[in-house]
């Protein structure tokens, strides 16, 4: 005959918490000794800003991990369909997603069925860098500020112009509106399937202006092919001192950063996501990668998992009370 008693119930209860600890801890070091290659998703096609970034990071990775790292790019729909992998994908620390604020804190405000949630199908890992979207004018127009542009577009385009965006229902699609708004022009947006594909229109004067990262512009700005006349943040871009922000320029509520960041399918084991955080800050802290990124035109940055789980967080609220306020309809 069985007897329970608080003293057997309370040494069950201590054995059952030491078992799970112990099966966390060797599914970390499963991951550790494993030859099996950790997939790094990227929503963006190959050659692109995100995708450069991931594959620099991820060969540093692969030294500190002793793990292969493998990019693979899902590209299409804004991170979309890279995010959706990443909640089918096992919670064994195998796949994880690295990307821009767009695809977790823009793209479920700004699409009816993303087929993912962030809150409920990832778990941040790590933070890495910050960056700021850009306003750039094109060669089509010889403004080198963005008063100069606004007088440009009156004087010579009757009040009206197309700017470029990389992607529908983007942060930079609602800054073309608040452009238009505080200046009083009719200015519509160009959604591209990527930065890439703008950027060629505006070197071919296919159109006047876009909207990017600094990433996206920053080797043409300095070339002189396109020039950067606006950029978002609290403060101005190291690399664009002379570039005021759009909070000088009287914008409200664009004072917060772009991210960018790691993440995993809920569930995976924390000793999984401490070891990934534990090397990417290593790899962060390497002076090459860090001037490359820099370069790059990213605030380099490592934010463990609570601190960018806050970032995270912090961001969406503030881009969805501007989304709201806009009027813009998830489609």
């Amino acid at each position: 005959m069985a007897f329970s008693t608080p003293r057997v119930r309370a040494v069950r209860h201590a054995l059952t918490a030491g078992l799970l600890a112990v099966a966390a801890g060797l599914s970390g070091m499963a991951q550790a000794q494993s030859s099996t290659p950790i997939k790094l998703l990227v929503g963006f096609p190959a050659g692109a800003g995100t995708d450069a970034i991931a594959r620099m990071l991820g060969e540093k990775l692969k030294d500190e991990l002793g793990t292969p790292i493998v990019v693979e790019n899902r590209a299409g729909a804004g991170g979309q369909i890279a995010a959706q992998a990443l909640k089918a994908a096992p919670a064994d620390g195998h796949t994880l997603f690295l990307t821009h604020d767009h695809s977790i804190s823009i793209l479920p405000q700004v699409v009816k069925n993303p087929g993912f949630n962030p809150s409920n199908d990832f778990v941040p890992v790590a933070g890495f860098a910050t960056f700021a979207n850009v306003l750039a004018v094109s060669g089509a127009t010889p403004a080198k500020t963005i008063d100069e542009y606004v007088k440009w577009v009156k004087t010579q385009r009757d009040g009206k112009d197309t700017i470029g965006v990389p992607a529908p229902g983007s942060i930079p699609e609602f800054l073309v509106k608040m452009i238009g708004d505080k200046y009083k022009l009719d200015l519509q947006a160009a959604p591209y399937r990527g930065s890439a594909p703008m950027t060629a229109d505006m070197l071919g004067n296919q159109i006047s202006a876009g909207i990017a990262s600094v990433p996206d512009f920053i080797e043409n700005h300095k070339a002189g092919k396109v020039r950067i006349v606006a950029v978002i943040g609290a403060k101005r871009q190291p690399l664009l001192p002379t570039i005021p922000t759009f909070s000088e320029l009287g914008f409200p509520n664009l004072d917060d950063y772009p991210y960018y960041g790691v993440f995993a399918p809920v569930g995976t084991p924390q000793p999984v996501i401490d070891r990934f955080g534990t090397a990417l800050q290593k790899v962060l802290a390497m002076p090459d990668i860090k001037q490359k990124l820099t370069t790059l035109g990213l605030n380099v940055a490592y934010e463990p998992q609570g601190q960018f789980a806050g970032r995270v967080r912090t961001y969406t609220q503030s881009w969805e009370r501007i989304i709201q306020a806009s009027g813009f309809v998830p489609k």
